[in-house]
């Protein structure tokens, strides 16, 4: 689908690009809503959505209230810490040998993964 450009989703992904914090869209918004006064926050999760079907960035859910997104597209891990909360990106080399192990268990082809990690990040366990 062809989508109009936007001044507004520019400045989404130009901010969701300057930061590694895999922000909320309501942290996106409060971030925002000076440059554009007229701002909703339903107009960050159409754009953010937008960008998420233009493959642009990644809608990040854990299963926990607030979706994350991630400008990162790249294939890559998460450590989410069960303390505060914050996703650190963890890159790893793709293990081909774990691809080829669930290929052969389900009888088909791996196309990609997610793998998350869970724990105190270096803040929390100060």
């Amino acid at each position: 689908m062809k989508f109009r450009k936007s001044k507004q989703r520019e400045k989404i992904l130009m901010l969701l690009k300057s930061t590694d914090t895999h922000p909320t869209a309501n942290w996106l918004y409060d971030n925002l809503r000076n440059d554009f006064p007229n701002l909703s926050l339903g107009t960050i999760y159409r754009n953010l959505n937008i960008l998420v079907e233009q493959g642009l960035i990644k809608k990040i859910d854990f299963g926990s209230t607030f979706d994350r997104y991630d400008s990162n597209i790249t294939q890559h891990h998460h450590f989410i810490c069960e303390k505060c909360g914050s996703i650190i990106d963890i890159n790893l080399p793709d293990n081909k040998e774990l691809y080829n192990k669930v290929d052969k268990l389900i009888n088909g082809k791996t196309e990609k993964h997610r793998i998350e990690f869970y724990g105190i990040c270096n803040k929390c366990n100060k």
